[in-house]
């Protein structure tokens, strides 16, 4: 796993959220829904949800089901996705988790969703 960013060990406020998901190869920030949440998309598919002025401040990420199940068993501040497929979403509550294990988990969902596509794309983007 490659964390991203100096400061791995320091909070993710809203903007420091943003600006790690915008680090990945590809990836952009739409507004499908509304203009309060923000969806971080790769090539076109979805890795992250989050409406950046929300207190308390969550994302929603995509997860191994395997994994989405023990994460959920191990930290209360992570459920089901909200509005999504339970299986392959969490839905993770910022404040309570160490910084560097959330920033792990973005980057997780970041390669799932990397991991579906065509491999000439995956190339592309320095994720084989």
């Amino acid at each position: 796993m490659n964390t991203r960013g100096s400061g791995t060990d320091d909070a993710l406020d809203a903007e420091g959220l943003r600006a790690f998901c915008l680090s990945f190869n590809a990836a952009a920030e739409e507004f499908p829904f509304n203009p309060e949440t923000s969806v971080f998309k790769v090539e076109g598919k979805v890795f992250a949800l989050t409406d950046l002025g929300a207190d308390p401040l969550k994302i929603s990420l995509k997860c191994d089901p395997d994994e989405a199940v023990r994460l959920r068993a191990a930290h209360p501040g992570i459920v089901p996705g909200w509005h999504l497929n339970k299986r392959h979403w969490n839905t993770v509550t910022v404040a309570p988790l160490p910084p560097r294990q959330l920033r792990e988990l973005i980057e997780d969902s970041y390669d799932l969703v990397v991991a579906g596509l065509p491999r000439a794309v995956r190339l592309r983007l320095d994720r084989p």
